[in-house]
Formats: structure tokens, C-alpha cells, sequence
């Protein structure tokens, strides 16, 4: 029981510090910052998909598929913004 309490609270202070940071972020700063969260996005699905593949309980497989679906959210709508936002530096012909 321990346990689940325990990656609950990491789960919850980690929401709670990733949402603090992006909001203090100014708007200049994001698309910059989008192609470096990427790829740490991206460390975070794997991490993600080993705690939901590890077989250490159903609660840590779901909260796991819950940080997979969440870091792969982050990973496509990072490159979608960072795609709009070099389309609009691009030269017409």
C-alpha cells in the first residue's frame, strides 16, 4: 500500500512542477524550448513504457500507460507546433 501512495505522490509533485514550469515560460520562449522537451519527452516514453511493462502491480501498469499516453501527447503535439511554427519561416515561391 506504501508503494501505490508513494508513486502517487511522485506522480502528483511531478504534474504539479511540470505545470508550474510550462506556465512560467514566456510565449517567445516555447517553440525553442518544444524541440528540447521533445526529446526529453521522449526519454520519458521509454522510462514510461518499461514502468507499464515491468508487471509490478496494476497500479503501476496503469499509471505507467497513463505516462505513456500523456509523454506521447507531449512528443506529437510538440512536433506539430515546432512544424507551424518553422512553416511560417519558410520562403514562397
Amino acid at each position: 500500500m506504501t508503494m501505490i501512495i508513494t508513486a502517487l505522490t511522485i506522480f502528483v509533485l511531478a504534474v504539479f512542477v511540470g505545470f508550474e514550469i510550462i506556465t512560467k515560460i514566456p510565449p517567445t520562449l516555447h517553440t525553442p524550448l518544444m524541440s528540447g522537451s521533445n526529446a526529453i519527452s521522449g526519454i520519458t516514453v521509454v522510462g514510461a513504457i518499461i514502468a507499464a511493462g515491468a508487471g509490478h502491480g496494476w497500479a503501476a501498469s496503469t499509471l505507467g500507460m497513463l505516462a505513456v499516453i500523456l509523454a506521447m501527447i507531449n512528443v506529437v503535439g510538440g512536433f506539430l507546433v515546432t512544424n507551424r511554427m518553422l512553416a511560417m519561416f519558410r520562403r514562397k515561391r
